[in-house]
């Protein structure tokens, strides 16, 4: 990309991206974030030096909602209330995560509901056949018992597995954390080595200007998203 090309499409002068490459000035924050977009890398890559800028450690902070030391500390309500809560889009990433659908009031009707009113529905669940499954069962020391709930959850959507705005996927991924996002909000749950999810500690985040937590997780539900395998198959031969 030219000087020219990154110019126009931030909207500032060639003369001003010359600056920020020849003389290493640091473009507003607008400019900033235009700029990071683009060229798909974070701020701080390319300025460093906006790891110290009060306002973006202000920001920072301003995402974390709440914490808790344990899964099981979340409110219940909160859980309940998250896909309720989705306008635009709802993501679901665990290994199983089948505390959600056994927790959650009619939770696979729901989602269907949402999706058929316009709502982008992503589900990522763990192959119960794959490798990264079998790993975590052997660290928790609960051998099959990982696939297995992997594959009870996925019981759970049979009758979404041809809904229109509804996607379930199988990844082969290792989680250093689980995602349970609505929106511009989501609740992560933390892996620790060997301890169990419910034992794991809780982020409840919300994404607001300047901030980069919120979209670190988003990005890498993403990537994620996109080495995964549909899960149809494997739903439509347990029904």
């Amino acid at each position: 990309m030219t000087l020219t090309d990154l110019a126009e499409q931030v909207g500032v002068s060639p003369k001003t991206a010359e600056r920020w490459v020849t003389q290493q000035r640091v473009p507003h924050r607008l400019h900033r974030s235009a700029v990071a977009k683009l060229l798909n890398v974070d701020e701080s890559y390319l300025w460093p030096t906006t790891t110290q800028d009060p306002r973006t450690q202000s920001a920072g902070r301003a995402e974390l909602v709440d914490f808790y030391p344990s899964r099981s500390a979340v409110p219940t309500d909160l859980w309940r209330r998250l896909p309720d809560q989705a306008v635009e889009c709802f993501d679901f990433l665990a290994f199983a995560g089948l505390f959600m659908p056994e927790q959650t009031d009619a939770f696979v009707p729901r989602l269907v509901k949402k999706a058929e009113s316009g709502v982008r529905v992503r589900i990522l669940i763990g192959d119960p056949d794959g490798d990264a499954v079998a790993l975590r069962g052997k660290e928790e020391d609960v051998g099959d018992g990982m696939a297995q709930r992997a594959r009870l959850c996925l019981r759970y959507f049979r009758e979404a597995a041809d809904v229109k705005g509804l996607e379930v996927r199988l990844h082969d991924t290792t989680l250093y954390a689980s995602i349970y996002r609505a929106d511009n909000v989501a609740l992560v749950n933390t892996h620790v080595y060997g301890s169990t999810a419910a034992q794991n500690p809780v982020l409840h985040l919300q994404r607001v200007p300047g901030g980069r937590v919120f979209d670190n997780y988003m990005e890498s539900f993403d990537t994620i998203w996109t080495s995964a395998k549909s899960a149809n198959p494997f739903i439509k031969s347990a029904a």
